[in-house]
């Protein structure tokens, strides 16, 4: 199959109010420019260096995501045109882009990552840790570092029981934030989960963007 029916196949089983970020990590400039012409806009990249090769390569209207780990010392490479920050770990991160932002005088919207996997390679806050996080001061001070939401990756395995369970503290975290009405979150409305193997469960289960790579562009 190729790339336009596996991405008419993909996106025919996404909500229209589901945001489908193609992930074009180590995928050539080639392929994401075929899914473009294909109307997609939305990509996304683990690596800064790859990230910002590919943006100046390429037509400027895509709106870029960084969903993997990032590292304090990247943040300014990205800072100037990064769409959405997907995978914000910890406070010291966030306050880098606030910093960076202020730099620019450009509001980098942000997403912070929640540890729901059984697995201890995963990055994030834990569960426990989300309440006082958004409650602290140096959160609610925040002027360039705009949180949209939450973002989280499941488990990888077969139980999808497990997987299910997961997301589900992970909507159920992202509404009880959410229900706070914290002024400083107007924005607060993305919730990122989902990838090719588990996206259907995490749609089911409330997420508003799901990132998919290998799914739509095969095999890397």
């Amino acid at each position: 199959m190729g790339l336009t029916e596996t991405f008419n196949s993909i996106k025919s089983k996404i909500p229209a109010d589901v945001t489908l970020v193609a992930v074009s990590k180590t995928y050539p400039t080639e392929v994401i420019q075929e899914a473009y012409d294909l109307g997609q806009r939305v990509f996304g990249e683990n690596r800064v260096q790859e990230l910002t090769a590919k943006y100046e390569a390429l037509p400027k209207d895509i709106e870029w995501h960084l969903i993997g780990h990032l590292q304090k010392n990247k943040v300014k490479y990205v800072a100037p045109f990064v769409k959405l920050i997907h995978a914000v770990d910890s406070l010291e991160l966030l306050q880098t882009i606030e910093n960076e932002g202020r730099k620019l005088n450009r509001k980098i919207p942000c997403l912070i990552q929640i540890h729901i996997a059984k697995e201890d390679t995963k990055f994030g806050l834990s569960p426990v840790e989300v309440s006082a996080f958004f409650e602290s001061a140096a959160v609610k001070n925040l002027a360039f570092a705009e949180i949209h939401g939450l973002m989280g990756m499941a488990t990888f395995t077969d139980n999808l029981a497990q997987v299910a369970g997961e997301f589900e503290t992970l909507a159920k975290l992202f509404e009880d934030v959410k229900s706070k009405s914290h002024s400083y979150l107007s924005n607060f409305n993305q919730l990122s989960m989902g990838m090719s193997g588990d996206y259907a469960i995490a749609i089911e289960k409330g997420s508003t963007m799901v990132r998919i790579g290998s799914a739509l562009f095969g095999k890397r």
